[in-house]
């Protein structure tokens, strides 16, 4: 697959993560955009890690989309771990 194709997966992958775990996250769509292109590629070499399959078969592949979601959705757990602790810490 080419880097439009994964960018695009990743843009979708970042908005069903979103829907996944609804909630106020800073930084916005942008950076929920990126996380969901990064997500994508994590999804990607996890499952060639873990399982020892490639998921990046292509674009309408559901191991494709399965993977890039699952990224994206550790990704964003990640990212509101981090950016909830940094919060905090500027209230107290």
């Amino acid at each position: 697959m080419g880097i439009i194709a994964w960018i695009l997966i990743g843009l979708l992958a970042g908005l069903i993560a979103k829907a996944i775990m609804p909630g106020k996250d800073p930084g916005g769509i942008i950076v929920t955009m990126l996380i969901g292109i990064a997500g994508g590629l994590l999804g990607g070499w996890l499952g060639k890690v873990i399982f020892g399959v490639d998921s990046i078969d292509g674009f309408f592949d559901l191991s494709t989309w399965i993977a890039a979601i699952i990224g994206s959705v550790i990704l964003l757990a990640l990212y509101r771990l981090v950016t909830g602790r940094r919060r905090s810490h500027r209230h107290a």
